[in-house]
This record gives structure tokens, C-alpha cells and sequence, in this order.
């Protein structure tokens, strides 16, 4: 009986000697906590999605190592217009929401003031795991937000559709035009799709966009002249409006159909679930709902089908990557608990977490690991030199501005290339 005890006990201490061995070789590859893990205080992040499943899954993930942090997301209404004075208010955020287009705009001084500089070596933020094109730092080299999501422009593909009719998804506008062709011989009203009831989020300037950034890549005279709202600018913008045109003109995209959509993201992915168009053209943004509304669909559940999320080819080498920050994370310097807000930060910005939380919403993840998402998987075969990064290249707001507009306009017969060239500086 001795030696049945002594053979169980030596089994038993080898099995936790064991287990102790992997828990310590995981914290060894992973996030190692800098600070008391019994530490109790509360972290608030605000924002202004409606409401955000994927960071409270990060929350819950955290908790695992902080089990007595509390944290929490909050909707600010009117955020851009609000969001200075909450920073300033009694109940601070410890993290906020913040844009690129905040930088240089006199409107967000009193919120860039409040942002801390997330550069800092101290804070052992790992930068290195996020594409560089995504990252925005100010003349110094310092940054003060952090990429969560990404976004680009493309169009949704029904690769069961393609499948069917023995199509290859197109490579070249001269492909893009010979299977939209096949398409409406088969009875398709609108090989391509998309929103255009109103310019924002408009189809138009999903096509247009890559075009106009990507001629202004070329040219940094160009460049300066688009930013400063130069009437002479508006001749770059003469190949993306063509190339809204032509897509029109040519019968690839019926506006009479896509009128019938009501709105540039719910409405625009229950279409495309119907089943019956190749190919919807979208933000990144849009792509995210689409797991979500799979369920939704009563025609995607009867008939489901596979998709992608690609490039929309317009030149002879393809399309673009344009590869923008979507959502970015500031930490309020000015906030309680600045030491367990970092620490959260850090948890959050590595490769593990940043894909974690981009895969629960479907967004495009900002780290070099694009392919993790396959519905994303074409962008990362796009070369990098035709991935474009607009806010290191120094594309500013305004001039999205007249591109979307004048696209708008453009597309919906209401000016000429040659007036809406002829009007750049003058779009609101």
C-alpha cells in the first residue's frame, strides 16, 4: 500500500511540476503583467459606436490577469463635437476614440492637449506590430494615437456567382468589363453595386478615392495644391472621375438599382445577400456587419454562399490598397489610474489582441498578419506599391471632400468631368 502511495504521489507532484512548466512557458511567450495583478480600479474607454462586443471581449480577456479592474465602454452623443468637454468634465475617460484628421485642426486642440504620448519608451508600447503606413506621428516623430481597426475600399465578391457562370474574378478593367458583360447576359440588371442615394459613403467615391489618392502619391506638387484647395488640383482628379463614369456607362453599374438601396451599411449588406450580385462596392467598414447580418438574412440562411472582400481593379496593374486607420485608441494623460490604462494599452496593442479583437468585429486588423481574416485575404497580396497609406503621404479631410463630392456629382450625371475638374475647392 506504501508503494501505491508513493507511485500516485510521484505521478501527481511530476503532473503539476508539469503544468506548471506550460503556464510558465506561456507567460514567457505572452503578456506579462508590469503591475500587482490584485490592483483594484476602474478604466473607462469612450466612444461612439453604439456599442462594442469585440473591446468587451478584450475586457473580459484582461480581467483574466486583473480580476479586480473594472472596465468599461461608454457612447459619447455627439462625439466630435462633445468629446473636448468630457476630457475636461468630472468623469474622464481613461481612453478615447480619436482620428488622424484631429491632428493640425484648430477645432481639437483642447483634445489633442489631453492626449498622451504613446511613443514614449517608457511605455513599452509594442508600435512595432502594427503596419508602419497606419501609424501617424506629428513632425517630432511622436504619437499620440493608436490604430485598433483599419479600413479600405473594394467590393464585396459572391465567389459562388463567379463559380457558377466559370468566371475568374477580375484583375484589369478590361476583365472587370467583359465578366460585367457575361453577367447581364445571364439577366443581371447591375453586375455592380452599391449606395448612391447620397455622396457620403457613396459607390462613387469607393471607386474614386484609390484613383485620386493614388495620382497624388505620384505627385507631391500635386499634393500640396489638393490640400490647399488649389482650383489648379482639380486636373488630378480628371482618371478617378473617368473612371466613375465609365463604369456607369458602360452598363457595370445600373444606378436605377442602386437607388432602391436605403442606406450605405445595413441596407447595402442584405443586398448583396440576396444572392444575385457579383459584386458590391463598399468600405471596410461595411465588410465588418457582414457576419453579423448572415443570420439576418432570410435568403442568405436558405442559400448561403462564400465571399470575398476585393480590390476593385481600375488600372492595368489592378487595384489599391488603400490602407487607412479606422478606429484609433488615445489615453487621457489627464485621467485617474494613468498606470493600469497603460497596462491595459500594452495588453491591448500586440499582434494576439489587435487580432483578436479586428476578428470579432470583422474589421481589417492593423497588424502585418492580413491574411488572418480571409474575407480580407486579397489586400495582402496587393504589392506595396500599390498599397497607399493617406495619412503618412499627407492627404488631409477637406480634400476627401471634393473627391467624394465631385465623384457624386459626376456619377449621377449632375456635372461633366470637365465642370466638376473645374469646381475643386468649391464642393462642401
Amino acid at each position: 500500500m506504501k508503494k501505491i502511495i508513493c507511485a500516485v504521489l510521484a505521478v501527481l507532484t511530476f503532473a503539476t511540476l508539469a503544468a506548471c512548466s506550460k503556464t510558465e512557458k506561456k507567460t514567457d511567450e505572452g503578456f506579462k503583467p508590469a503591475l500587482d495583478t490584485e490592483t483594484s480600479c476602474s478604466i473607462t474607454v469612450a466612444g461612439s459606436y453604439d456599442n462594442f462586443e469585440a473591446l468587451e471581449a478584450e475586457f473580459d480577456r484582461f480581467n483574466e490577469i486583473y480580476p479586480k479592474v473594472r472596465l468599461s465602454y461608454v457612447k459619447l452623443d455627439d462625439y466630435n463635437n462633445n468629446l473636448a468637454t468630457v476630457l475636461e468634465g468630472n468623469d474622464k475617460p481613461n481612453i478615447f476614440f480619436s482620428y488622424a484628421w484631429m491632428m493640425g485642426n484648430s477645432k481639437y486642440d483642447k483634445v489633442l492637449s489631453h492626449m498622451e504620448e504613446l511613443s514614449d519608451p517608457s511605455l513599452n508600447l509594442d508600435l512595432g506590430c502594427i503596419r508602419q503606413g497606419l501609424i501617424n506621428r506629428d513632425p517630432e516623430g511622436r504619437v499620440y494615437m493608436v490604430p485598433v481597426f483599419s479600413r479600405t475600399y473594394g467590393m464585396l465578391v459572391n465567389k459562388d456567382l463567379f463559380e457558377k457562370e466559370g468566371l475568374s474574378i477580375p484583375a484589369t478593367p478590361a476583365e472587370l468589363t467583359a465578366v460585367c458583360e457575361a453577367f447581364r447576359e445571364k439577366g443581371c440588371a447591375s453586375p455592380m453595386m452599391g449606395y448612391s442615394l447620397k455622396s457620403s459613403s457613396c459607390l462613387m467615391y469607393t471607386v474614386a478615392y484609390p484613383l485620386f489618392a493614388a495620382t497624388l502619391a505620384k505627385n507631391p506638387d500635386a499634393l500640396k495644391l489638393a490640400n490647399d484647395l488649389d482650383p489648379a488640383a482639380g486636373e488630378y482628379m480628371r482618371p478617378a472621375l473617368a473612371a466613375v463614369e465609365e463604369l456607369i456607362k458602360s452598363g457595370c453599374v445600373n444606378l436605377e438599382e442602386c437607388d432602391k438601396i436605403e442606406d450605405n451599411y445595413t441596407k447595402v449588406i442584405l443586398r448583396f445577400f440576396e444572392g444575385d450580385v457579383p459584386m458590391m462596392i463598399c468600405a471596410g467598414d461595411t465588410v465588418s456587419g457582414t457576419k453579423k447580418r448572415e443570420s439576418q438574412s432570410e435568403a442568405f440562411k436558405n442559400s448561403p454562399f462564400s465571399y470575398t472582400f476585393s480590390p476593385i481593379p481600375l488600372t492595368e496593374d489592378g487595384g489599391y490598397f488603400i490602407d487607412s486607420p479606422s478606429i484609433e485608441f488615445s489615453v487621457n494623460k489627464d485621467a485617474e489610474n494613468l498606470d493600469m490604462t497603460n497596462e491595459f494599452m500594452r495588453f491591448l496593442i500586440s499582434n494576439e489582441e489587435l487580432n483578436e479583437i479586428a476578428s470579432v468585429k470583422r474589421l481589417v486588423t492593423p497588424t502585418k498578419e492580413l491574411s488572418l481574416e480571409s474575407v480580407y485575404a486579397p489586400f495582402a497580396k496587393v504589392p506595396a506599391e500599390r498599397t497607399i497609406s493617406p495619412e503618412v503621404l499627407g492627404i488631409k479631410d477637406r480634400l476627401t471632400v471634393q473627391i467624394r463630392v465631385a465623384a457624386f456629382k459626376v456619377g449621377k450625371g449632375e456635372l461633366t468631368i470637365d465642370e466638376a475638374v473645374a469646381m475643386y475647392g468649391k464642393f462642401e
